[in-house]
C-alpha cells in the first residue's frame, strides 16, 4: 500500500476545520492537526475515525497565539512526518474584544496572521519534501471591511475597540491573509509549491461565539438554510488537493460561485504585499522568534 500523503491543517476541532478534516480522511489523507483544547482534539479524532475507520490522524497540541508555541508545534510536525503535502492554514479567531498575548500583540493579529507567517516558515522543509506541495490559507471576503491598512503599526495595535469595532479588525487580518499567500506565492516560484488563499463564503458554524445571542441566531440561520458550512468546507478541500489547483499559485478564490477574485485594495498592490511581509518579519525577530527568511526549498516538487 502507497503511504498516504500528509496534510497538516490548523482549526481542525470545529467549525469549517473539522468538516473539512472529516473530509480529507475519508479520501484517506494522512492528517496532523493542530489544537489547543485537548477534550476537543480527542473528541474529534473520534469523530474522524468514526466517517473513515482507519484514517491516520495525529493530534498536535499548541496554543496558535503563542509564537513559542507555534514554533514548537512546527517543529513536532517536521519531526515525526517525512514530508508534508499541504499545510491548510485555517485557524482563525474575531474577537469582540481587545486582548493581547503573552507575547505583547493583539490577539487577533497574533492568530489570523502571525500563527501562519510563522508556521509556515517552520514546516517550509517538509512542504520542499511533499508530493506536489500546497499551502493553503483560509482567508475571508470579511477582507473589503478592514477600514484603513496602516503598516506596520496595525501588526501591533492593542487599542481597546467594541463589538462593532471588532469587524474592522478582523477585516485586516484576514487582508494580511490574502497579501501573505500572494507574496509568498512570488517567493516560492520555482520551487513546486504552489499558494493559494480562499474565501469558504458565509457559514454559521461558530458565528460569534463570544456572543450571548450566537447560538439562537445560528439556529434560525440554519432552519431557514443559511450559512451552509459545507460549502466552505468543500472549498477547503479542493483547494487543497484537486489536482486543477495544484497549476495555480497566487490565487484567491472564493466559494460564492467558486471563481477567482481580487484582493481590496491596498491588499492587492504587491508593494504593500512586500510592506507587509518585512514589517511580520522584523517584529518577530524583534520579539525574539526566528526571522522567517523563505529560501527554496531543497528537493521541492513531486517524487
Amino acid at each position: 500500500m502507497s503511504d498516504p500523503q500528509t496534510i497538516v491543517l490548523t482549526g481542525a476541532t470545529s467549525g469549517l476545520g473539522r468538516l473539512a478534516a472529516i473530509a480529507l480522511a475519508r479520501r484517506g489523507f494522512r492528517l496532523a492537526l493542530t489544537a489547543r483544547d485537548e477534550p476537543k482534539a480527542a473528541e474529534t479524532r473520534s469523530e474522524i475515525e468514526v466517517a473513515a475507520p482507519g484514517a491516520q490522524v495525529g493530534i498536535h497540541l499548541g496554543d496558535l497565539s503563542q509564537m513559542d508555541d507555534v514554533r514548537r508545534v512546527g517543529a513536532e510536525i517536521r519531526e515525526r512526518y517525512e514530508r508534508v503535502d499541504v499545510l491548510v492554514n485555517n485557524a482563525g479567531l474575531h474577537a469582540f474584544e481587545q486582548r493581547v498575548t503573552v507575547d505583547g500583540y493583539p490577539q487577533m493579529v497574533a492568530v489570523n496572521h502571525l500563527a501562519p507567517f510563522l508556521l509556515t516558515e517552520t514546516l517550509l522543509p517538509a512542504l520542499g519534501r511533499g508530493i506536489s506541495p500546497r499551502i493553503v490559507n483560509v482567508a475571508s471576503e470579511a477582507s473589503r471591511r478592514h477600514g484603513t491598512l496602516v503598516l506596520p503599526a496595525d501588526l501591533t495595535d492593542t487599542t481597546p475597540f467594541t463589538v462593532r469595532g471588532s469587524s474592522a479588525v478582523y477585516g485586516k487580518t484576514k487582508l494580511m491573509n490574502i497579501m501573505f499567500t500572494m507574496e509568498l506565492a512570488r517567493r516560492l516560484a520555482g520551487t513546486g509549491i504552489t499558494v493559494n488563499a480562499l474565501d469558504p463564503g458565509f457559514n454559521v458554524t461558530g458565528l460569534g461565539r463570544e456572543l450571548n445571542f450566537a447560538q439562537p441566531l445560528e439556529r434560525v440561520l440554519r432552519a431557514l438554510r443559511i450559512g451552509d458550512p459545507r460549502r466552505g468546507a468543500e472549498l477547503i478541500v479542493d483547494v487543497a488537493t484537486d489536482p486543477a489547483f495544484s497549476r495555480d499559485t497566487g490565487v484567491y478564490v472564493t466559494a460564492r460561485g467558486r471563481r477567482r477574485i481580487t484582493p481590496s485594495a491596498p491588499g492587492d498592490d504587491p508593494a504593500v504585499q512586500r510592506e507587509l511581509w518585512d514589517a511580520t518579519t522584523a517584529l518577530l525577530a524583534r520579539r525574539g522568534a526566528r526571522t522567517p527568511a523563505v529560501r527554496r526549498p531543497s528537493g521541492s516538487g513531486a517524487e
